[in-house]
């Protein structure tokens, strides 16, 4: 018996994880028509299929916004080092910050951000 005692637990485990979705699948209630199962929407119908293509402009911004939130990112710990480097950390960030905003230069000069 001892041999299966490990087998015996994954079997017990297995069984109390399926039943325990199963209970929560019961009690959630799931609809089962296509009406009541869609997104709420103030009582009107979706106009449109909701996985839609986006424009393409919108990739572009996208780019922009993610490369501003990634220096967020390299900014938070250089914000907790500072005091310790000393000013070489204040010259390295002023680097990086003038490399990002030649970015931002050379995507306006390219209309990254036109509309239009």
């Amino acid at each position: 018996m001892e041999s299966y005692s490990g087998a015996l637990a994954l079997l017990l485990a297995v069984v109390v994880v399926v039943l325990g979705l199963y209970a929560a699948h019961l009690s959630a209630g799931l609809a089962r028509t296509p009406l009541t199962s869609l997104p709420y929407n103030g009582g009107v119908a979706p106009k449109e299929y909701a996985v839609s293509r986006f424009h393409a402009r919108w990739y572009s911004m996208t780019m922009v916004f993610l490369a501003f939130d990634i220096e967020m990112l390299f900014m938070y710990p250089w914000t907790l080092v500072v005091a310790q480097v000393g000013a070489a950390a204040v010259v390295e960030m002023f680097v990086f910050l003038v490399v990002l905003v030649l970015a931002v230069v050379y995507a306006w000069r390219e209309g990254a951000f036109r509309w239009a």
